[in-house]
């Protein structure tokens, strides 16, 4: 028995990354997963290497019409929708506010908000229907403390948190529940495009890029993609039947502040000045 056994869920950004690693998970756990991406040839790719339960649907979830396509596809594919996963993401425009283009803010807004916010808006009247539902987006830990990101995506996902609370206190009363997961650091394509460098480079430095993050909060190891996965299958399943509204943190501890050997040392510096 899998903890998902004849659920039927959509997966945004489901090609790569947390995406990717929760559609293998899902799957293995019992459910009927639909990849919605707009990289083709992965997201294909993936779901013939997943076989039967799963399917690909090109999707920009900055487009209404594809975020409701995948709604339908999945209902016309499966018959039922049981978990709407708004996982697509990317960094926003870096630098000082002065700097930041209006173009910028406006594309990072429209993928990082506007789409979780579609996949809602398409996902509830099925779910409704049913009486039963569970919506998760992917939130960041850059919604909790301003100093992990760019100022776009530290506002997006600080707005997408509380607009999450406030639609899982209108659909909880249909039995649907809402809720999002709030990851550090971790070494995906998200990573990689803020970082301006290729995806062969990139693959390359995953390593060395995991044993720096292994060092940023107090459980010393990287967070991966197949972490956060876990809490969404937790999330999915009926065992978190009576949870909505909750932003559940997947971080090792990273946004509670410095790991405690960091404030020994600080303090220790601090006394070193103090007696001179």
């Amino acid at each position: 028995m899998g903890k998902l056994d004849g659920k039927v869920a959509i997966i945004t950004g489901g090609a790569s990354g947390i995406g990717e690693a929760s559609a293998r998970l899902f799957i293995e756990e019992g459910a009927r997963v639909l990849i919605a991406d707009i990289q083709n040839d992965r997201g294909q790719g993936i779901a013939r290497e997943l076989g039967k339960n799963a399917v690909y649907l090109h999707t920009d979830v900055t487009r209404e019409a594809d975020v409701k396509a995948a709604v339908d596809r999945a209902m016309q594919e499966f018959g039922r929708l049981d978990c709407m996963f708004n996982n697509a993401g990317a960094a926003g425009p870096f630098g000082p506010v002065e700097a930041i283009p209006v173009e910028g803010f406006d594309s990072s807004i429209a993928l990082l908000l506007r789409g979780p916010f579609l996949g809602m808006k398409h996902a509830a009247p099925a779910m409704k229907r049913q009486g039963f539902g569970s919506i998760i987006n992917t939130a960041s830990i850059a919604g909790v403390r301003v100093v992990d990101a760019d100022h776009t995506y530290t506002a997006a996902k600080a707005a997408l948190i509380h607009l999450t609370r406030s639609v899982a206190a209108e659909l909880g009363e249909s039995g649907v529940r809402v809720n999002c997961i709030s990851p550090g650091f971790i070494a995906t394509n998200v990573f990689q495009k803020a970082a301006g460098i290729s995806q062969e480079a990139f693959i390359q430095s995953i390593p060395a890029v995991n044993t720096l993050l292994a060092t940023w909060q107090p459980l010393r190891r990287a967070e991966l993609p197949e972490d956060v996965a876990r809490a969404a299958l937790w999330l999915a399943s009926d065992d978190s039947s009576f949870v909505n509204g909750h932003n559940l943190v997947v971080d090792g501890g990273l946004s509670n502040g410095r790991t405690w050997t960091q404030f020994v040392t600080d303090m220790m510096q601090l006394g070193a000045a103090l007696t001179g």
